[in-house]
């Protein structure tokens, strides 16, 4: 049994290489001899996470109006395998996506000097602990501050 997680950021990208693994699957199993053809079972699958240009504005204007300068930087597409980008567009509403950090700053800022940043764990790693405070305030105020900019005051 071989498991694979593809990652793309384009479904029709998804599309060829998903079709490439069946056709080399199937091909090596032929040329190899075996018995019967490969069984391939999709297990999960996600959309892709795609954040809304018009809601992104809104979240991040009410960001730099609610954190310190410097403080907020919008990042390039990831590879995350997340469940998060099903629901904009199951449901066909806006959806952002955001990270806020949880390292300790001194440590943060050393490696992005040694530009070393990935080799910082992450969430799902068993080395991932962000330190609690001010971690804890940070992702409540941004939860606070993002609900406040969608709802009516």
């Amino acid at each position: 049994m071989i498991k694979l997680n593809v990652r793309t950021f384009d479904e029709s990208v998804r599309k060829r290489v998903l079709a490439a693994i069946e056709r080399i699957a199937k091909a090596e199993a032929a040329a190899s001899g075996a018995p019967r053809p490969p069984e391939i079972t999709p297990l999960d699958q996600y959309s892709s996470v795609r954040n809304d240009a018009n809601a992104t504005k809104k979240l991040v204007d009410a960001f730099l109006e609610n954190f310190p300068a410097g403080s907020i930087e919008q990042t390039k597409p990831t590879m995350a395998s997340e469940d998060f980008g099903c629901f904009g567009a199951g449901w066909d509403v806006p959806a952002v996506y955001w990270f806020f950090g949880g390292d300790d700053p001194a440590v943060y800022a050393k490696a992005k000097k040694e530009g070393k940043l990935s080799s910082l764990p992450t969430n799902h790693n068993p080395a991932f602990a962000p330190i609690i405070h001010p971690t804890l305030e940070t992702g409540v105020k941004a939860l606070v501050v993002a609900a406040h900019a969608w709802l009516p005051s």
